[in-house]
C-alpha cells in the first residue's frame, strides 16, 4: 500500500527552497492557489497567527523553519546572536496557544541548538534538524494511515460512510494528512463509499479544504453543515467519524477543532465509531487531563463575517476555536507508534514508551 500512498501525494502546504520557506496560503483556497515567501522568523509568527498555515503538524514544522530563518539572521548579526534569538523563539511560541505540535517542534529544535559546538556555524545543523521534523511527519502520515487501515478492516462490514471535521489532510500536515490520510488510505483499498465533510465554521475548513482536496483525488465527498452531523448518524447509515487532534493528553482527551465534542456525544448515542488520528508529538503527557489545556478563542468578528460581509447583527460573539473530548467518547486513537483503543491513562503511558513503527 505505501506505493500506492506516495502516488497519492498530490498536495502540499509547506516548501523550503534555497533558505526560503513557502507556505500555500490557505485562507484564499480553493478559489486561489497562492504561495507566501517568509524570510524572518517574525512573517512565519504571523503566518502561524493569521491561519495562512493551520493543522498541528503544519504549525510545528513551520514554526521548526521559522527557527532557521531566525537563526540565519541572528548569526548573520554577530554578537549575542544565541541571546537575539530567544525573541524568536518566543514570537513563534506564542503564535497560537493550544496545538502541542508548535511547542514540541520547538523545543526539538532549540535541543538541537544546545548540542552544537561553540564557534561551529548552527545554520547547517539547524537547517537540517528542521527538514527531518518535515520528512519525520510525513513518515509518520504514511504509517497513521496503515493503521487506520487495519482498524477499518477490523470493523469492516459493508463500504464505510464516514463523516469529517475541519481539516487534517495534507494541508494540515507535512504529507499524506492524518484523519484525512486514514481517508485516503481505505478509499484507495476499496472501503470508503462516501466522505461526509462538515463545512467547520468559522473558518469552513471542511468545505473549502477537505472537500477540495478530496475532490481533487476523484474521493466522494459530500459537505454538510455542522450542525446535521447527528441527522447524518440516524439516517445515512455513518460507521466512523475520523478527526485529527491539537493536542492529547496523557489520559487520552483530545483537544480538536471546535465541534469535535458534539461529534463524539452523537457517534456514542448513534453507535458510530470514533477515531482519532495524530502523531505521537502531539500527545502531551505534562498535562492529565482535557481540563488542562489552553484553548484559544478568537476574535468574534469571525463568527459575524463571512468573506468580509457582515451577516450578524451587531452583539457580542463567543469564538472558541477548540474542544475537548473527553478520552471514554473514542474507540482509538492512531498515531504512528502505534493504536490505542478505549484510551486511559495507563495505554497512552504504554503507547509513548513504543519505538516508531516502520
Amino acid at each position: 500500500m505505501r506505493d500506492q500512498l506516495l502516488a497519492a501525494e498530490k498536495v502540499k502546504a509547506i516548501e523550503w527552497r534555497d533558505g526560503t520557506l513557502y507556505l500555500l496560503d490557505q485562507r484564499v483556497l480553493p478559489f486561489e492557489q497562492t504561495w507566501l515567501a517568509y524570510h524572518t522568523a517574525e512573517g512565519v509568527a504571523e503566518a502561524i497567527r493569521t491561519m495562512v498555515v493551520r493543522g498541528a503538524p503544519a504549525i510545528g514544522i513551520a514554526a521548526a523553519y521559522g527557527l532557521v530563518l531566525g537563526v540565519f539572521e541572528r548569526y548573520a548579526q554577530g554578537g549575542h546572536w544565541q541571546m537575539a534569538l530567544e525573541e524568536d523563539f518566543d514570537l513563534l511560541v506564542n503564535a497560537r496557544p493550544t496545538a502541542v505540535n508548535l511547542f514540541w517542534a520547538l523545543n526539538r529544535m532549540r535541543e538541537r541548538l544546545y548540542r552544537i559546538k561553540e564557534g561551529d556555524d548552527p545554520r547547517p545543523a539547524m537547517e537540517a534538524e528542521a527538514a527531518a521534523i518535515h520528512l519525520s511527519d510525513r513518515e509518520a502520515n504514511l504509517t497513521m494511515a496503515q493503521l487506520g487501515v487495519d482498524l477499518i478492516r477490523k470493523h469492516q462490514g459493508n463500504l464505510q460512510t464516514v463523516l469529517t471535521h475541519c481539516n487534517a489532510g495534507a494541508l494540515a500536515t507535512g504529507g499524506f494528512g492524518t484523519a484525512l490520510g486514514v481517508i485516503r488510505a481505505a478509499y484507495i483499498e476499496g472501503m470508503i463509499e462516501r466522505v461526509y465533510a462538515d463545512e467547520t465554521r468559522p473558518w469552513l475548513q471542511g468545505s473549502r479544504l477537505t472537500a477540495w482536496e478530496l475532490a481533487n483525488e476523484g474521493i466522494p465527498v459530500t459537505v454538510t453543515v455542522d450542525s446535521a452531523a447527528a441527522h447524518l448518524m440516524k439516517t445515512k447509515g455513518l460507521t466512523w467519524v475520523i478527526v485529527g487532534a491539537d493536542r492529547i493528553t496523557a489520559n487520552g482527551d483530545v483537544a480538536n477543532k471546535i465541534g469535535t465534542y458534539q461529534l463524539a456525544v452523537a457517534a456514542m448515542h448513534h453507535g458510530v465509531r470514533f477515531m482519532v488520528v495524530a502523531p505521537s508529538s502531539t500527545i502531551d503527557l505534562n498535562l492529565a487531563t482535557g481540563e488542562d489545556i489552553p484553548l484559544e478563542e478568537r476574535d468574534g468578528s469571525e463568527i459575524l463575517n463571512v468573506g468580509g460581509q457582515r451577516l450578524g447583527a451587531e452583539v457580542d460573539a463567543f469564538n472558541p476555536v477548540f474542544d475537548v473530548t473527553p478520552a471514554d467518547l473514542i474507540d482509538a486513537i492512531v498515531t504512528e507508534k502505534g493504536i490505542v483503543e478505549r484510551p486511559d491513562t495507563a495505554k497512552i503511558a504504554q503507547l509513548m514508551c513504543r519505538k516508531r513503527l516502520h
